[in-house]
């Protein structure tokens, strides 16, 4: 059977910087598990590895659509299957690494997505409906065509709202009742990585400061000087949501600061729904009080067992 290494945990925890080590320690490349670092010129907001990282350790699945092409779930699993084929291929352990649970899921578990392709006028429809009457109501109907699945989404994530209710509309059947699993041809070690809640909060506030210095700001100016408005799924992100709010006189910048941090504080605990710490399937690790020594023992160990 062959190896995958998992890295989940949530955002700010130090996923990338355990995955550029560990594969320099086991031959690996790493496969990017990141909803937004796919697309490309979104680098500060998205904590993209730099350039030297990158050319240090081969990354996979950052920087391959425009901020303006449509991205499904169904692509990233198709593109993330092919990218681990590739790896094992070449002998190499590949590493799948970040905290979009969606994406990380469907991989490790395997999910039967649905291939139903965008109907832009649908879209258009029901985001118009989210903006102008709220999420609110946007989120009623799917509780009514699909309460499971109503469950599994964040209301305030438009996008899945409406790509749920899209899917229903074209099938006639509940999103969350279309796909079924099929164990993928490897076999996986999940490493999770956790702390404190108060500690990772100061953590996250003092990153959402560095990515300021480092030209947020600027970096959302550019996008919509090069034509990519603030209503595309990819600018809806954490963080160039609130600049874009401060760009447009909406908001005053330490206001859109704050409200990053407070947006990330809410984003983190919806990543441990995703990954919970009571999941027997993941190898927790407390990042304050247990190192890399211990990890790479674990990971050698399920390396060399048959």
């Amino acid at each position: 059977m062959k190896r995958l290494v998992a890295i989940v945990g949530p955002t700010g925890i130090g996923k990338s910087r355990l995955a550029l080590h560990l594969a320099g320690r086991f031959h690996g490349e790493i496969v990017s598990a990141d909803s937004r670092q796919v697309y490309r010129y979104l680098d500060v907001g998205t904590a993209k590895p730099t350039p030297q990282e990158l050319s240090h350790i081969p990354h996979h699945l950052i920087n391959i659509v425009n901020p303006d092409d449509d991205f499904s779930l169904a692509q990233y699993q198709e593109l993330a299957y092919k990218a681990i084929e590739d790896i094992h291929r070449r002998n190499q352990l590949p590493f799948l690494v970040g905290g979009s649970g969606l994406y990380v899921k469907a991989v490790l578990e395997g999910w039967q997505v649905p291939r139903v392709s965008p109907d832009r006028e649908f879209r258009y429809n029901r985001e118009k409906l989210a903006s102008e009457s709220g999420v609110d109501e946007l989120y009623e109907e799917l509780v009514r065509v699909d309460p499971e699945a109503a469950r599994k989404i964040d209301r305030r994530n438009v996008r899945r709202v409406v790509r749920a209710l899209e899917v229903y509309a074209r099938t006639e059947k509940p999103f969350s009742r279309l796909g079924h699993k099929k164990a993928p041809a490897f076999d996986s070690f999940i490493i999770g990585l956790t702390a404190e809640r108060a500690a990772l909060y100061r953590t996250v506030d003092r990153r959402v400061d560095e990515m300021i210095e480092r030209g947020l700001v600027r970096e959302v100016e550019n996008l919509l000087k090069m034509g990519y408005h603030l209503d595309l799924p990819s600018m809806s992100g954490i963080g160039y949501r609130q600049v874009g709010q401060y760009l447009n006189g909406e908001l005053a910048l330490e206001a859109a600061i704050q409200k990053i941090k407070t947006e990330t504080h809410r984003y983190i605990r919806h990543q441990y729904a995703w990954f919970r710490l009571t999941d027997d399937r993941i190898h927790w690790f407390d990042v304050e009080s247990q190192g890399d020594d211990e990890i790479e023992k674990e990971l050698a160990g399920f390396l060399r067992s048959e």
